[in-house]
């Protein structure tokens, strides 16, 4: 099967992984195992390109890293996506570093609905969603954390292209 679209990520701090993995963690001893993408860290997807993009999209990831530092992110709120499939963690958007870093991207997207800020937290059926929301809203607190690296993907099937760590450039491949 062909590969169907490049995703932009911005991917999260190892704090913010722990935090996110624990939540992750009592939704899989509720029962609630997901359908989300394994091994991929959370992260929050900047942007969408089509497959003939990437090599212009790593240079745009590279570019973006070297203009961009790690950028602070506050996790303050939960939500579902409308048909009821997808649980996320969502960033206040008070502050003004993750939208600079989203409109900075030059490289034409494929996008076929808006831009909405979030990290999944779990992809089920809208029944499954459902009974996720009382777990996780017992443990879920609003925090802190940083985007610290970028990560393009490519998917269905997924494969990782490369990382790069905000502010210092560093290119590191999969």
């Amino acid at each position: 099967m062909a590969e169907q679209f490049l995703t932009l990520m911005a991917d999260l701090d190892e704090s913010s992984q722990t935090r996110m993995g624990l939540w992750r963690e009592q939704l899989q001893q509720a029962g609630l195992i997901g359908k989300q993408t394994p091994g991929l860290p959370f992260h929050i997807s900047l942007a969408v390109f089509s497959p003939d993009k990437e090599k212009d999209a790593v240079c745009e990831m590279q570019r973006l890293a070297g203009e961009f530092s790690a950028t602070p992110v506050s996790l303050s709120h939960i939500g579902v996506f409308a048909g009821g499939k997808v649980l996320f963690a969502a960033p206040d958007m008070n502050t003004p570093d993750l939208l600079a870093l989203r409109k900075a991207i030059r490289l034409e997207t494929a996008e076929t609905y808006p831009w909405t800020p979030h990290a999944t937290i779990l992809i089920d059926e809208p029944e499954a969603i459902c009974g996720a929301l009382p777990v996780l809203l017992d443990s879920f607190q609003p925090f802190e954390g940083k985007i610290t690296r970028l990560h393009l993907c490519a998917f269905w099937p997924t494969r990782e292209i490369m990382t790069v760590d905000l502010g210092q450039g560093k290119k590191k491949t999969p």
